[in-house]
């Protein structure tokens, strides 16, 4: 379950590029389960960039409409993985499955300090499809050097099928009915052009697809093949995703409510390709079944159902209310609102007394203004160093319509402290908003 609802001056009325914007999102596997919503499953580029080993606490993002976005929250992080490679980090491209009652979540992770040549598959489940996974372990028979990023897919007759490649090679096999064993062992995918890495396997009108990054220097395009088995022999199709603008590419394909979506990251926010954000844009085929050439755009897709509505257990607090210090100063603007400024370096608002509910997951908005084209907050909660958050231009210091948001885990009652620090450009704080979530 998750929350149920935003609040209703979070709704967009088109998904917009980059879609996901508050922490930095990349390699998006999404999959529209039975409940009526699209799941994106991301890797998280950690911020400050030290390189792609600082990857790390998975979230998920869930939609009812295509536009707006729920941070479900934080899944799995490398501390959480016992087989893991001692120094952690190295949480790359993952991807999700549902069978029997269970979701799956794959991962790839390297169990040594030699990350790249000890890459395993790892597994982690649950009841539920955003929240309480468990580690089970990695897939025995899989991994090696450069062997990452994983697709599962589930055919119409239940039979499930693991693909993965990195270094020019994409292989593929079956996996047992118990999702975390190989029945047999894995093949090489033949009749690829130029594969190298990010394999994606999705079926439409009984063809499967298998979309991947290809070698271009710096700048991959995603392409594609064909085949009328899961396992081929592939049919080389062409390029159907041209260069993003990043230095990687990685993407995946899902059909939503009767329309089919193209799912990538860019660096349009951050201009650093370690710091990637996903973009949504619809994907059509031609009579032949063939894919047309995806139109990236800025204002991404539209609603294809009703908004969600406002949780009647939100709450307010506002920023002049809080703790202040480190040089933070309060403010007004027309019609007397107010605000607190984080510009000096160290300023802090911090807000005391926050309700958490029940305890669990709550979605945290924040509304601000800023002029700056990207500045930064520094968040904490109850002590605990979470995220740097992005704060995106709202159009002017006065503009109090910047949003921003995250989902945190509170302690069960009025004893929660949240703290956002500055000192990463000009923003002026209004107020944060805590919705807890139903599960």
């Amino acid at each position: 379950m998750s929350n149920k609802g935003i609040p209703a001056d979070f709704i967009k009325k088109t998904s917009q590029n980059p879609a996901i914007t508050t922490i930095f999102t990349a390699d998006p596997s999404a999959h529209a389960w039975e409940d009526g919503k699209v799941y994106i499953y991301a890797s998280h580029d950690m911020d400050p960039a030290r390189g792609c080993d600082l990857m790390d606490r998975y979230h998920v993002y869930s939609s009812e409409d295509m536009v707006n976005w729920v941070d479900e929250g934080e899944i799995l992080r490398s501390d959480d993985v016992a087989w893991g490679r001692p120094e952690g980090g190295f949480m790359w491209a993952p991807d999700a499955a549902f069978k029997n009652g269970t979701y799956y979540f794959y991962y790839p992770h390297p169990s040594e300090s030699a990350w790249n040549d000890t890459w395993k598959m790892g597994v982690a489940t649950s009841s539920k499809p955003a929240s309480d996974f468990t580690d089970q372990g990695y897939i025995e028979g899989l991994g090696g050097f450069a062997m990452i990023d994983p697709c599962v897919l589930v055919d119409d007759d239940g039979r499930a099928y693991m693909y993965y490649g990195g270094g020019s090679r994409c292989a593929g096999g079956e996996l047992n009915e118990d999702m975390i064993s190989l029945k047999g062992e894995m093949r090489d995918m033949v009749g690829l052009e130029d594969f190298h890495e990010a394999a994606w396997v999705f079926k439409r009108n009984g063809l499967y697809y298998l979309t991947y990054s290809d070698n271009l220097d710096n700048l991959n395009r995603m392409r594609y093949a064909t085949s009328s088995n899961p396992l081929g022999p592939w049919t080389y199709r062409g390029i159907f995703l041209e260069p993003t603008g990043c230095s990687t590419s990685h993407g995946s394909v899902a059909e939503f409510k009767g329309k089919w979506y193209m799912f990538y990251h860019n660096q349009a926010i951050s201009d650093q390709g370690n710091l990637r954000s996903v973009c949504i844009d619809e994907l059509f085929f031609n009579e032949d079944g063939t894919i047309r050439t995806v139109a990236q755009t800025t204002e991404g897709v539209r609603p294809v159902a009703p908004a969600p509505t406002p949780n009647p257990d939100d709450i307010t607090y506002l920023a002049v209310d809080a703790i202040m210090g480190g040089g933070a100063r309060s403010g007004t603007i027309g019609q007397g609102k107010s605000f607190v400024n984080v510009t000096e370096a160290d300023a802090f608002v911090q807000f005391d007394q926050v309700d958490g509910g029940q305890g669990g997951r709550t979605a945290l908005y924040i509304r601000y203004a800023t002029a700056e084209r990207w500045a930064k907050l520094h968040l904490t909660v109850n002590g605990e160093d979470l995220s740097l958050l992005n704060v995106l231009s709202s159009g002017g210091e006065t503009e109090l319509s910047g949003r921003a948001s995250i989902t945190v885990r509170l302690k069960p009652g009025c004893g929660n402290v949240i703290r956002l620090t500055g000192g990463n450009g000009s923003v002026n704080l209004e107020s944060i908003t805590v919705s807890p979530f139903a599960d």
